[in-house]
């Protein structure tokens, strides 16, 4: 194995140019693909944070008697998604919005009667706090005959998550793209190199070499150079991550929101994940190559 990776580093370092073309195109996919990644995975925890506050509100019909309150108070409970029902009368209901509008507090004091109906402030399960389960819980709700209107931010909710999907559905095809282009670039680095040695390597057959004997090097060759590539990107886009997050820290609590980087293990995966689109270069380069 030592000769192996001596032959390898030989070709790679006797082909300086097309190795750092390589290295540079397997870098770039690799930074652009693992920026989609990291994004997805920061939203994923942004949005479960903001999934254990949602919560709905319940406005009851305003002729509601008092066992009507109760009856709904226990038909909420008892639907599957509900964690808890908390009832919030008129009364509480405009002391809380003349905390939140404290500056224009003096717009209220001056109403004749109390505008706000009475409503039940409605916890959720988790299994209940995406989008679909969210408008079916909706409806059931409504469908009771002391309801006059259900709102949990079905718009705002229903806009985020296309949002997110729309960026998903974009970053699988621009990893698909680099990936095919980093295949691509490997492939033909390494086949100029298998041209540049042909005779070589015919030789080498002719006094009873292997194919795998002479295949290794170059898959040596092609990890060598997905290794690297992939080095290089992460260290790119992590220098990134440290700049976003400076700045980003001193202008948003980061106890609110924290953005991290990949793990010590998925950073090894994409390592190896680079390592593996090297190979795959390589082999398909070799498989053209010595059928001919």
């Amino acid at each position: 194995m030592r000769r192996f990776y001596q032959r390898a580093i030989k070709d790679i370092l006797e082909n300086r140019f097309l190795t750092t073309v390589s290295v540079i195109t397997i870098a770039l996919s690799i930074m652009i693909a693992a920026a989609f990644a990291l994004f997805f995975i920061n939203a994923g925890e942004i949005v479960n944070l903001w999934q254990k506050g949602i919560r709905m509100m319940v406005y009851l019909k305003p002729d509601t008697s008092e066992a009507g309150r109760l009856d709904t108070k226990y038909r909420l409970q008892g639907i599957a998604g509900v964690q808890e029902a908390r009832f919030i009368s008129k009364k509480e209901a405009i002391e809380k919005l003349k905390t939140q509008m404290q500056h224009h507090a003096a717009l209220l004091d001056n109403l004749k009667e109390n505008p706000l109906p009475e409503a039940f402030e409605v916890y959720l399960q988790p299994s209940a706090r995406n989008s679909d389960e969210l408008a079916f819980l909706a409806e059931r709700i409504t469908a009771l005959s002391t309801v006059e209107e259900v709102e949990y931010g079905q718009q705002w909710i229903q806009r985020f998550t296309n949002i997110i999907s729309l960026f998903r559905l974009a970053g699988y095809g621009i990893g698909a793209l680099f990936f095919m282009a980093t295949v691509f670039i490997v492939a033909n680095t390494i086949r100029l190199v298998l041209y540049s040695r042909r005779d070589e390597i015919e030789i080498m057959r002719l006094v009873g070499a292997t194919d795998r004997f002479i295949k290794i090097p170059f898959y040596l060759q092609g990890m060598i150079q997905g290794g690297l590539g992939t080095l290089i990107g992460l260290l790119i886009l992590l220098i990134g991550y440290l700049s976003l997050t400076t700045h980003f820290n001193q202008s948003v609590s980061s106890d609110l929101i924290s953005i991290q980087f990949f793990s010590e293990f998925i950073c090894a995966a994409i390592f190896l994940g680079g390592v593996v689109v090297g190979w795959l270069g390589c082999w398909v380069s070799l498989k053209q190559f010595m059928k001919t």
